[in-house]
């Protein structure tokens, strides 16, 4: 996808207000699925209510074959982030070839949404159900981040693209965050309401889906597609694959940013699988109970927060490759810590941990590769497709690892264990990978 002339600060058509808020506003709606959907309620909800189901087991049926619960559930995150890698690239290259964001960004939305409203009939022992409404929520989710993305340097000069790209970080944080009190507050409190635990927690599921389909209106109504005449065929859907082969081959003549993906590729496999499983470890390792789960995950992104300040400190005053170096060190032993593990006030500090780092690791790695992105390159778009990509793919193989080795061993906390060799692969490369000294 190539930047045009139309990205121009005196562009008067560009940095209006009622458009702007409206963009951002798409990151309150959706971003409400990524925190209760995908980091906490579901993911605890699904390991209790399966257990309850097949008589207090974690060997489950999934279409006939027996598999434990925690297992079955990392693969169908493997399998949805697999299928957002084909889909992604194609995904791009419709949206900057054929201008027609805005259908696609709906359909997406309407087909997460709905998802997120079908978990709300997943009760434990339909387990197929479950597993199919979450794969397809997460395809909804980042299926229409792919066209609302695409917005950006239409309703933006370039010189306000950082600030408002900020802003709608800034209200999906407050937004998720409140959506998941309320839920918080329902749940601990399903007594007093005269429900079951059961139907408080499946309400979240359902206030998540009526959150993001309504709240997607807004910018659904003020974004306007910007058509380019290319008809909709086959070279359409090609398009962004062709772009990231243009990508791949520019690489092959810069060493340094191809060893920071490698390396990026590597200790990302052990980074956003322990982000994504940590819930269910706590859950089903230390036996932590939901409501104190979900309080944890709301420290670790304020701690989060702190930590992404931290590092650019660190990087500022030592270097890009020392402050990573230093934060893939953490994990390691973070992933120690997490085989070791016996008690809550344990598993409390390691969470501390992790958000510290967290925060960091995710700033630091998108700034360094921005900064190795040879300068006035009209690629910029085609670069970040494949970063994004080598992050999901690393997804898919790390909660695949993270699956397979507990089915083999019996226990998550191996799994854990066995992410050390992501990091370490991941460190060894950045050792050998010349990275800008100037701040993160």
């Amino acid at each position: 996808m190539t930047q045009t002339s139309d990205l121009t600060p005196n562009n008067t058509e560009k940095n209006i207000p009622k458009i702007v808020n409206a963009w951002c506003s798409y990151d309150w709606a959706n971003s409400v699925y990524n925190l209760t959907i995908t980091a906490t309620i579901f993911p605890i909800y699904f390991s209790h209510s399966t257990r309850a189901a097949f008589g207090g087991s974690n060997e489950i049926s999934f279409f006939g074959l027996q598999i434990e619960n925690s297992v079955l559930y990392t693969y169908a995150i493997s399998f949805s982030f697999l299928v957002i890698v084909f889909l992604s690239p194609a995904l791009s290259g419709i949206a900057d070839y054929s201008g027609k964001k805005k259908r696609f960004m709906r359909f997406f939305t309407y087909t997460g949404a709905l998802a997120c409203f079908g978990l709300y009939f997943f009760i434990g022992e339909n387990v197929e159900w479950g597993i199919f409404c979450s794969v397809l929520a997460s395809i909804g989710y980042a299926g229409a981040l792919v066209f609302y993305n695409a917005f950006l340097p239409e309703i933006a000069t370039v010189d306000k693209m950082d600030s408002y790209s900020a802003r709608g970080y800034a209200m999906g944080y407050i937004g998720s965050v409140i959506l998941l009190l309320i839920n918080l507050v329902i749940i601990s409190n399903f007594k007093t309401l005269g429900i079951t635990e059961g139907l408080a927690t499946r309400l979240s599921f359902l206030q998540v889906a009526i959150w993001w389909f309504g709240f997607a209106h807004i910018a659904l109504h003020y974004l306007h597609d910007r058509p380019t005449g290319h008809p909709f065929n086959k070279s359409v859907i090609t398009r962004g694959f062709h772009e990231l082969k243009a990508v791949i081959n520019k690489l092959k003549n810069q060493v340094n940013t191809l060893r920071f993906l490698i390396s990026f590729f590597f200790y990302s496999m052990g980074v956003q699988t322990v982000m994504l499983l940590a819930p269910l470890f706590g859950e089903k390792e230390i036996h932590m109970d939901g409501t104190k789960l979900i309080a944890v995950v709301l420290i670790l992104q304020i701690v989060a927060i702190i930590g992404a300040y931290s590092f650019a400190a660190i990087s500022k005053k030592f270097g890009n490759k020392t402050g990573i170096a230093i934060a893939v060190v953490i994990w390691m032993f973070i992933c120690v810590g997490g085989y070791l593990l016996q008690e809550e006030t344990q598993f409390y500090m390691l969470a501390v941990a992790l958000g510290f780092v967290m925060g960091g690791i995710q700033s630091l790695s998108r700034s360094t590769y921005s900064k190795l992105i040879p300068e006035n390159s009209v690629d910029t778009a085609s670069y970040f497709s494949f970063y994004d990509i080598s992050e999901k793919v690393a997804i898919v193989l790390g909660t695949f690892s993270y699956g397979f080795i507990e089915q083999l061993t019996g226990s998550m906390r191996n799994s854990m264990l066995a992410m050390i060799g992501f990091f370490l692969a991941g460190l060894i490369v950045i050792l050998f990978t010349r990275l800008p000294k100037t701040s993160a």
